[in-house]
């Protein structure tokens, strides 16, 4: 199994940082690589239980991705399964995504930690597809 780790500075407070990726109407604006939307969604990290989310490309490639909230730490941490689903809808392999708000001098900073990947491969694409969907986070914040 790989793990893969991220870390990203912003300059909003730590309370804001956790509201961004927390919040519904927030995690949508940057949730998914870039070129994608998310059409249908059950995206709530604000309580513990199921969430899923449908992200779409232009073309209409959909993919399906989905688990369960497993804590939520406010303000400094939420932690969810993920586990992608194949066309037919079946759940594949399940890994561990934890977010993690730590305050700094100028701002805050989110740690992405995505544990349980399977092999190197699998863990690139996710750290490819985490990158996007922060910069599309620090479009939002900068």
């Amino acid at each position: 199994m790989t793990d893969l780790r991220l870390e990203r500075e912003f300059p909003v407070s730590p309370d804001k940082l956790y509201a961004w990726v927390t919040n519904t109407e927030k995690l949508l604006k940057w949730w998914g690589p870039e070129g994608l939307h998310v059409p249908v969604h059950d995206l709530d990290f604000t309580r513990l239980g199921p969430w899923y989310s449908i992200m779409q490309n232009e073309e209409g490639q959909q993919y399906k991705v989905s688990g369960q909230v497993t804590h939520v730490d406010a303000p400094k941490s939420v932690g969810f399964t993920w586990g992608w689903h194949d066309d037919d809808d079946k759940r594949g392999a399940e890994s561990h995504v934890t977010f993690t708000i730590v305050e700094t001098a100028s701002g805050a900073c989110l740690l992405i930690d995505h544990r349980e990947l399977g092999d190197d491969e699998i863990s690139a694409n996710h750290e490819s597809g985490w990158t996007s969907s922060l910069r599309k986070l620090s479009a939002q914040l900068n």
